[in-house]
């Protein structure tokens, strides 16, 4: 017990509660940190000569909410710590896997771990740091990857299609169930501001057929094909509209057409023209329609629009065929992993023009030619050094560097 009688000296903590009851006063209850008397320090529990009920003050550094990137604080005593979750470290949780970005030429770097990243290329690269460029005559697309990204390419706007419009492309299924499901093929449109009027055109499949809808602005117009021949290597689509009136043919099938809702006959579209997938991965972020989950998976090509009868057809982009941009797009029927050896049982992993080494656990590294030391967060098992401690690899196991505080195997004892 410290008795000031009715003065504090040195500072007084910001947290202080001074009960009085009948005019006395009781005893301080609260932190002290400094105390000093004419200008000299005293160490309050050093040269103290007696005292009880005295405890270390827990310091509300959490309060604080220290943490980046969602960590959560934890405190004790003496001692706070960041649990980070997954793909940040740190002390703050400040770092991510990506802030030292090993990638080239405009890829999008993700996370595969604490300690490696993935390149998603951009159109025209390929190889693990998408060094290696590649030319794409025919585009190859992977459908939505396991990082929640879909291979696309982006062209310009295409002009003059408010009235009419024509398209005709060709495309050939990867080889799997999932290519056939819920697939985006094409798509240009923007959420618009009325109550229907958001102005999209979309090309896509689903359970097996082709889906073609547009929206003017005041309703959604959708054809449905009958489900696609899969005995067909090669698919071929034309589709167009005037006015209101749109009509889909799709191989050899019939003809088929539709009329959009309400009284608008004008397409408004600003945004780009999409192939395969699109920049922004969740589909919530397009315009109500259909809303494709993936992206296309196989080959498209031989795509080419004209905005009127008396025009030819042409390749999109500006200049003709050349797209703006694009995400993990290969040629078709070549395979980025003929290029690609992972080592120590590590599958090499593609994704259009991406590649990386999917490795056993125990390794890491780009071509999984590292191995994964005991004290790492991806070691399998776990260390056993507590929250707060340093873990120090040996040449047999490890050892657990305590804090001040604690003591223990694993720092487990205070």
């Amino acid at each position: 017990q410290i008795t000031f009688g009715s003065i504090f000296l040195g500072k007084v903590p910001v947290h202080e509660e001074v009960h009085r009851c009948a005019g006395q006063i009781y005893g301080y209850k609260g932190c002290i940190r400094d105390f000093q008397v004419n200008h000299k320090e005293l160490f309050i529990i050093d040269e103290a000569l007696g005292g009880r009920n005295v405890e270390n003050c827990n310091v509300p550094i959490c309060d604080y909410h220290p943490c980046h990137n969602g960590g959560t604080c934890t405190s004790d005593e003496e001692n706070w710590y960041c649990e980070c979750p997954k793909l940040y470290t740190g002390k703050l949780c400040q770092f991510a896997t990506c802030d030292e970005n090993p990638c080239g030429n405009g890829a999008t770097c993700f996370p595969k771990s604490r300690r490696d990243v993935v390149c998603l290329c951009p159109y025209g690269r390929s190889g693990i740091l998408c060094s290696d460029a590649i030319n794409i005559t025919q585009p190859s697309f992977s459908g939505t990857d396991v990082f929640g990204y879909t291979s696309f390419l982006a062209y310009s706007t295409i002009p003059n299609i408010t009235f009419y419009y024509e398209f005709r492309l060709k495309f050939q299924l990867a080889n799997h169930h999932s290519a056939l499901q819920d697939n985006l093929i094409f798509f240009t449109g923007q959420k618009g501001q009325g109550l229907n009027g958001d102005d999209f055109l979309e090309l896509g499949l689903r359970n097996g057929r082709v889906v073609y809808s547009y929206n003017l602005g005041s309703g959604t117009a959708t054809i449905i094909s009958k489900p696609l021949d899969l005995m067909l290597n090669v698919h071929v689509i034309h589709l167009g509209r005037n006015l209101q009136k749109g009509w889909l043919k799709v191989d050899d099938q019939k003809n088929k057409t539709v009329t959009s809702p309400g009284r608008l006959v004008g397409l408004n579209v600003f945004s780009q023209f999409y192939l395969g997938g699109y920049h922004e991965y969740a589909p919530e972020l397009l315009p109500k329609g259909p809303r494709f989950k993936n992206g296309f998976q196989g080959c498209i090509f031989d795509v080419q629009v004209r905005s009127s009868l008396s025009q030819g057809f042409k390749s999109p982009g500006t200049p003709e065929g050349h797209p703006n941009s694009g995400r993990s797009v290969g040629q078709c029927k070549d395979s980025p992993c003929s290029l690609i050896k992972c080592r120590n049982g590590g599958k090499c992993i593609e994704t259009g023009s991406t590649v990386y080494c999917d490795c056993l656990t125990g390794w890491k590294g780009a071509f999984c030619t590292e191995t994964v030391s005991v004290c790492e967060l991806e070691h399998d098992p776990p260390h056993l050094c507590q929250q707060g401690s340093t873990c120090v690899p040996l040449p047999n196991g490890y050892t657990c560097h305590c804090p001040l505080g604690t003591t223990g195997t694993y720092c487990e004892q205070g």
